[in-house]
This record gives structure tokens, C-alpha cells and sequence, in this order.
């Protein structure tokens, strides 16, 4: 059963909060400026509203999540954190003397309530926290601009393509890094190293290691805590699922024709004040061009006004520019000749402008290209992918010509068209507006290097929608909070 949670519960020791946190405290502080009922109303069909137990109220679990966000930890020390630290206790609307849930519940919450609730809801829970802060944003007069900034930034599987044994050895590696910290004595104590990297063997290592560090006295050092506390996570999660480096969605995209990474891209749209204002998150291959639309338009119905839109050359593909006049806005993103090609429209190859090379619908990338020139100004370039994935390949009905010795895809690179663009990327207005580009690059480390974006923390694609929404709502918070302090 369902029960709401309004305020802090009566106490006799609730005016402590008054006394030990600070008025500027972070966690204080957010829950002045947001009005989190909204959580409730997002989720509550996922209850039973009259039957059964009580359930911890919705609104609190959700705010677990973001501590867990916010400091970077696992679902047992952030329960155990909220035990003794009065500003949690203070974020999650608890008497100081309430009692903390259990760290099961919370692994419950993300992947049953949440889940249910992005399959079941029009808008899901990424667009939902973002719209709520661009709506704070808006409210406290934060955000005036009318330009977003769009770009994409790419998040590392949990696993890396790495195996299962790999993964839980550096994990165990960085564990006994810590350990030796407080005792190098305890090395004699640990098990044998695998000989061989099996997943079982590795395992039993593991297990061995912790039950050897529980055993300790270092064990009470809460560094080591919450190191092994993260194993026995991964560990758990290696019973649910046997085949855990295998990522379900995390596809291979590329960086640069020489390097490329296994996992997801996250497709953000900014503000000039830095608030991220839409998000779309993909699996790895998808080119970021193609986005561009839905970040505009779920911007606007965030509550932006858009009339100008800032990004690189992958956004200058001509169906983009026909958008951009569509909906009246100026697109200041230099022309890229293979991108603005029209062939290419709706055929399923995409263009990865930092590989500068076309991928095929299954993800492959072509491994070289030739330029032919054809008539007078007219080029046409060539692209060759290897013909032996595509033997094999499951897309290779329509697209592959069995026995067939090449598999090449041509594009014309036609210099007479987009005029019009190419006017523009000259004019002082599109170098002036261009100049602001670099703010959503620092924004994408700030991501990264700041709250751990570089890698994702579960895995499939709804993971990473989940992290994604929780550390955008975070990062966005943080900065709202700097702009109203400097505006007073």
C-alpha cells in the first residue's frame, strides 16, 4: 500500500537539524528549491494504493538514488551513511531517530518501480527530472537565453568489453590497494591468486578475500567498507546474471578512425547558462546528427524558447537544415560535405564524422574509402566495408548480393548545393555565435570527471537512461543553485 510523504515526521529531537546542519548545506538547500511531489504523481501507479503493506514512500527512495549520485555510493553505504549523517537524514524527511531502509529495498526500487514506470509513461523519467529543472530554472529567472548548444558524449560499459573474471579481479586488485593502506601485514592472510581465469575460480577468490578482510580489524576502516561493500554488489550481480561482461546493448562507436569504445552516447542539449535542458541516450553506434530533432523539440517543451541552435559538423546534414527553417531557428554548424550528401537520407548508413567514415546499419564501419572524381566539380566518394561480416551478416537481405566479392557504399559530394548555409558559416553572426560552442564540451568533462559519466553503473540501455537521469537532475541542480546565489 502506498503512503505519501509530505514533511518531516514530529520528533522531539527534530529542531538537532536546526542546531548541526548549515543553511547553505547542498542537501538543505535542495530540498528548499525542489518540490519533489512530483516523483509521487509519476509513480504511483506502480503501487497498490489500498491493499497490502505499508511501501517506504516513493518520493524517499528516489532520494536515496541521487545520495547515491550525489557521493558516489553503493546501495549498502548509502543506507549505512543515512544512519549517522544528520544531512541525510534531513534530505530523506526522517526524525533523526527514524530508522534507515534496508539496501534490498533500494536495489528493488530501481529495477522494478523505475523500470515499470519508463515502460508505461509517454514521458520517461530522463525528460521528466530534466523538464523539472529547466522548469526551476525558469521560475527563479536563471535562464534568459534563447541558444542551446547540442553535442554527444560517450559513456564506457560497466564492463567494458572485458570478461566477467577480468572485471571482479581489478575490482579485488583495488581493493588489497586499499587494504595494504591500513595493514600490509594482512597480504600473508589472503588466498592464492587464480592460476586460471575462470569466472568460478575468480569468484571463490573474491569470496576468500573478503571473508579474510571481514575477519580483520581493518575491516572497520570505512574506505575498506565501502570497497567491500562494491564487491559484494558486483558478486551478487554475477548470480543474477552469469554472463555479466556481455553488456544486452552497449554497442562499439568510435571516437577517431583509430579508436572507439564499447557502451552508450548520451545526445545533450544546453543552455548559455549550462542547464542542460534535453537528453536523449542511445546505444554506442548511432551518429548525432540524427538527434538533433528530438533535442530541439524537447527543449521547447521544457519551456526553452529556441532561436538559435550551436554544434559541430554532424548536425549539418541537410535534413537538419530543412528543420532548422522549419521551425525558424539558426542552425550554426559548419557544412560537412559527405554529411549534407542527399542519397544518404533514410538508406540506413550513417556518417561518423570523427571516424570520417559510414557505418552500415549493423554497426559495421567501412574500412577504407576512395575519391573518384566525376564530370567537373562533382566527387564521388567510395566506401569498402569488410565483405566477410557481411556474409554473415543478419541485415544482409536487401543490402549484401550473395557470392558478391566488395560491399562498397558511394556517396556524391555536390559543391553547388547549400548556398545558402555556406553564406551563413561566412556572415560575423555565425563566428560570434559559434564562439559559445566550447561551453557544452566543459560541461560533457563535467559530466565525466565530476560525476562519474565516463562509465555507466549497470548495465543495458535502461541503466544508463537511469543514471543518465539521475546525474543531469544533479548536475543541473548544483548549477541552478550557483546561478541563484550569484544573481543575489
Amino acid at each position: 500500500m502506498l503512503q505519501s510523504q509530505g514533511s518531516l515526521n514530529i520528533s522531539s529531537y527534530t529542531d538537532l537539524y536546526e542546531m548541526i546542519i548549515p543553511k547553505d548545506n547542498f542537501l538543505r538547500r535542495l530540498n528548499d528549491i525542489v518540490d519533489f511531489t512530483f516523483i509521487m504523481d509519476e509513480l504511483k501507479e506502480n503501487y497498490c494504493l489500498d491493499n497490502g503493506r505499508k511501501a517506504i514512500p516513493p518520493i524517499q527512495m528516489f532520494k536515496y538514488l541521487l545520495l547515491k549520485r550525489i557521493y558516489d555510493l553503493s546501495d549498502v553505504d548509502v543506507v549505512e551513511r543515512a544512519r549517522y549523517d544528520m544531512s541525510f537524514k534531513y534530505f530523506l524527511e526522517l526524525a533523526p531517530e527514524d530508522p534507515v531502509i534496508n539496501p534490498s529495498s533500494l536495489t528493488k526500487f530501481r529495477k522494478l518501480r523505475l523500470k515499470g514506470s519508463n515502460e508505461s509513461s509517454n514521458n520517461n523519467l530522463l525528460d521528466l527530472l530534466i523538464h523539472k529543472t529547466v522548469e526551476i530554472a525558469l521560475d527563479y529567472g536563471v535562464i534568459d537565453s534563447k541558444t542551446i548548444m547540442v553535442d554527444a558524449t560517450h559513456t564506457s560499459s560497466r564492463y567494458c568489453s572485458k570478461s566477467v573474471s577480468e572485471f571482479l579481479s581489478e575490482k579485488a586488485k583495488s581493493m588489497r590497494k586499499t587494504v595494504y593502506q591500513y595493514d600490509e601485514t594482512i597480504k600473508e592472510k589472503f588466498p592464492k591468486k587464480p592460476a586460471h581465469r575462470s569466472i568460478k575460480e575468480t569468484e571463490r577468490y573474491c569470496k576468500e578475500l573478503i571473508e579474510v578482510i571481514e575477519q580483520s580489524e581493518v575491516n572497520d576502516m570505512p574506505a575498506v567498507k565501502e570497497k567491500v561493500n562494491h564487491l559484494n554488489e558486483i558478486l551478487d550481480d554475477c548470480k543474477e546474471q552469469t554472463t555479466l561482461s556481455n553488456d544486452p546493448d552497449a554497442r562499439i562507436g568510435h571516437k577517431t578512425e583509430d579508436s572507439s569504445f564499447f557502451g552508450y552516447k548520451s545526445h545533450l542539449a544546453m543552455s548559455k547558462e549550462r542547464i542542460i535542458t534535453a537528453a536523449t541516450i542511445t546505444t554506442g553506434e548511432k551518429s548525432d546528427g540524427k538527434q538533433l530533432k528530438d533535442l530541439v523539440h524537447k527543449s521547447k517543451n521544457a519551456g526553452m524558447e529556441v532561436d538559435a541552435v550551436i554544434g559541430d559538423t554532424a548536425y549539418s546534414g541537410t535534413d537538419n537544415l530543412k528543420f532548422a527553417k522549419e521551425e525558424q531557428f539558426q542552425l550554426v554548424s559548419k557544412l560537412h560535405p559527405v554529411i549534407t550528401d542527399g542519397k544518404r537520407e533514410n538508406s540506413g548508413f550513417e556518417f561518423n564524422k570523427d571516424a570520417d567514415m559510414f557505418v552500415c546499419p549493423a554497426g559495421h564501419m567501412a574500412f577504407k574509402k576512395i575519391a573518384k572524381k566525376r564530370k567537373k566539380r562533382n566527387t564521388q566518394l567510395k566506401y569498402y566495408f569488410d565483405v566477410e561480416k557481411c556474409k554473415v551478416c543478419p541485415l544482409r537481405d536487401g543490402c549484401y548480393q550473395e557470392g558478391a566479392k566488395t560491399k562498397t557504399y558511394s556517396v556524391t559530394l555536390k559543391s553547388t548545393e547549400h548556398t545558402e548555409q555556406e553564406a551563413f558559416q561566412e556572415s560575423e553572426t555565425f563566428k560570434e555565435i559559434a564562439k559559445d560552442r566550447y561551453m557544452i564540451e566543459a560541461k560533457n568533462s563535467e559530466l565525466k570527471h565530476r560525476h562519474g559519466y565516463d562509465q555507466a553503473t549497470d548495465s543495458g540501455l535502461f541503466g544508463m537512461e537511469m543514471q543518465g537521469a539521475t546525474t543531469i537532475f544533479v548536475a543541473n541542480l548544483k548549477r541552478i543553485i550557483k546561478l541563484i546565489d550569484q544573481k543575489e
